[in-house]
């Protein structure tokens, strides 16, 4: 299982940022896709997550301002990430979920500047 996430970087606040994550070597439409977001000292939280019938879920932080997607013919989960504030900041995760097992990608980091 390999998830490759990507767009993460350095943005202002108020500004916005799409964060993608490839999937290969699963059966992407049968899983939870999920974003987690970690900072130091802190446990990995759940920001977004879309399941394989695409429900949706956020962390009420960022409802209204995150977007989750995904395609599942090109095996892709986004997150479109506007109205970005600096608590957004974090490293984040690519999490793919089907009976319980979990699997992570490498992470991608966004940091936002006030």
């Amino acid at each position: 299982v390999q998830l490759q996430a990507s767009g993460g970087g350095l943005v202002q606040a108020g500004g916005s940022l799409r964060l993608s994550c490839a999937a290969s070597g699963i059966i992407f439409s049968a899983y939870t896709m999920g974003w987690y977001r970690q900072v130091p000292g802190k446990e990995r939280e759940l920001v977004a997550s879309i399941t394989s019938g695409g429900g949706t879920n956020y962390a009420d932080s960022v409802k209204g301002r995150f977007t989750v997607s995904r395609d599942n013919a090109k095996k892709i989960v986004n997150v479109q990430m506007n109205s970005l504030k600096p608590e957004d900041t974090g490293v984040y995760y690519c999490n793919a979920n089907f009976a319980r097992l979990n699997n992570w990608g490498q992470g991608t980091l966004v940091t936002v500047s006030s």
